[in-house]
């Protein structure tokens, strides 16, 4: 448990009744799922018969999308409101491939290495202390061949303005003081722990939203938020 922030986790748990409301504080995740849904099956290809881990699932947005395209999923998270959340979501929707667990990563990595075909983790690494050690548990549970995906924040000043300023104070896109500018973390940095943990860093897009439209769209601009497909060294 020394990879947690007590804080953080509090800070999504009071959340944690929310997560399944298209119009509270997580439409921003309902509105981009289609789009991480889209892009993973369009770097891993389909994902029905394979085995998924969700790092990070909170209430399950991602992961039972997954489900429902056929894969045997397993979501993990420490935030144990949003975990009931997501396990009476799948419960009541009737996803039968779908399990959650509370764990920590690196326990999970320890215990079931190299058993994934596809590992995702989204809006995760900026809110933990070692975000590098969460790549590495994540490279240990994709098995040869296997396919990760991360997704975060880049540490630069238009993120900050973005991110922060915009969506947090402008906007209110999401909460005030979801996220914290220190914890941002530059493309190069994934990257390097990526490539040592012998990822193979297949695509990198960007995430960027039109206020005017209020759609999200991938792009090439990497400066705000950003996504990494890697894969694992057979």
């Amino acid at each position: 448990m020394s990879n947690v922030d007590p804080q953080e986790l509090a800070k999504f748990s009071e959340l944690a009744h929310k997560w399944w409301d298209p119009d509270s504080e997580f439409r921003p995740l309902h509105e981009i799922n289609p789009l991480r849904l889209g892009w993973i099956e369009q770097c891993a290809g389909a994902l029905a018969g394979r085995r998924v881990v969700d790092v990070g699932c909170g209430g399950g947005i991602l992961a039972e999308s997954m489900a429902r395209q056929g894969a045997d999923v397993l979501g993990i998270d420490l935030a144990e409101r949003s975990l009931k959340v997501a396990q009476l979501h799948a419960f009541e929707a009737g996803v039968a491939t779908l399990a959650y667990r509370e764990v920590v990563v690196e326990d999970l990595a320890a215990e079931q290495p190299g058993q994934f075909d596809v590992v995702t983790c989204m809006e995760m690494l900026e809110h933990v202390p070692e975000p590098a050690s969460v790549v590495a548990a994540c490279a240990a549970l994709a098995r040869p061949g296997g396919w990760l995906f991360f997704s975060t924040l880049h540490r630069q000043p238009k993120a900050f303005v973005h991110a922060i300023v915009g969506a947090e104070y402008l906007l209110g896109l999401v909460p005030r003081g979801t996220h914290e500018y220190a914890r941002f973390i530059r493309p190069s940095e994934l990257a390097t722990w990526c490539r040592n943990q012998r990822l193979d860093i297949r695509h990198t897009r960007g995430l960027s939203y039109n206020p005017l439209t209020r759609r999200y769209s991938l792009t090439d601009d990497t400066s705000v938020n950003y996504l990494m497909a890697c894969r694992k060294a057979g």
